[in-house]
């Protein structure tokens, strides 16, 4: 939306502005959690590589996709839907936190969301940040990029965090997809412009030594998409 369009652009300029780690008065950038469960996204560097540096895009960010709407939408499923305590969040995201790879806040929040990977750019101490977060307990879902182009960028940043793990396949009997349900059908989540011709979706991970998973990969499908337009 635009109001959503506006809201991130602003806190994009605030966080260039502020720079790492300055109190900005903004709770989303500032404050510590208030709940069990915040949406925690992920604010990257764009990739010089990525189609927006390539294209002259990317004012806003690509971290920035589907924000706030998919927040607002998704977390008024999780307080419905389950009894943990979940923060909710309007259609500007308070109630949401936005998190640097630069800020220590990180350690605050279980759950980490990063949309178009495809696009971004972490550099080594980013990558090392990210990696200690995921060693100490931490997760971080990933989502919203396509093709072969796109998943080298993603793989690039994600050596650099963990050099000796692999990504692996999840395949129709990981435990992850029978935890309540049994899900056997693997039903790609277009964008809102519909399923891009040639793509095949892939539901991937890194895990530890002990078999806990560590990042879930959506690739080549569009869950931020599905929330963000839940009411369409």
């Amino acid at each position: 939306t635009r109001l959503a369009a506006g809201a991130a652009a602003a806190i994009a300029a605030l966080l260039a502005w502020a720079g790492v780690g300055a109190q900005t008065g903004d709770p989303r950038l500032d404050d510590p959690p208030t709940a069990e469960l915040h949406f925690a996204r992920l604010v990257y560097q764009d990739s010089p590589y990525s189609r927006r540096g390539r294209w002259g895009r990317g004012r806003r960010g690509a971290w920035a996709t589907d924000y706030a709407d998919a927040e607002y939408h998704l977390m008024q499923g999780v307080r419905r839907l389950m009894r943990i305590d979940a923060a909710e969040v309007d259609y500007q995201g308070n109630g949401g936190r936005l998190i640097t790879l630069t800020d220590e806040r990180i350690f605050d929040y279980p759950w980490l969301y990063a949309v178009e990977v495809g696009q971004w750019y972490l550099s080594d101490e980013e990558a090392a940040l990210l990696r200690e977060y995921l060693e100490r307990g931490g997760f971080l879902m990933v989502d919203d990029f396509w093709g072969e182009y796109e998943w080298e960028i993603f793989a690039e940043s994600m050596t650099r965090v963990f050099p000796d793990r692999r990504i692996q396949e999840l395949g129709e009997d990981h435990e992850l997809l029978h935890v309540l349900y049994d899900l056997d059908q693997r039903t790609q989540i277009p964008g809102r412009g519909g399923q891009r011709p040639g793509t095949v979706p892939h539901w991937r991970g890194i895990f530890d030594d002990d078999g806990r998973l560590l990042v879930a990969i959506n690739f080549n499908m569009d869950m931020g998409d599905a929330w963000e337009h839940a009411d369409d």
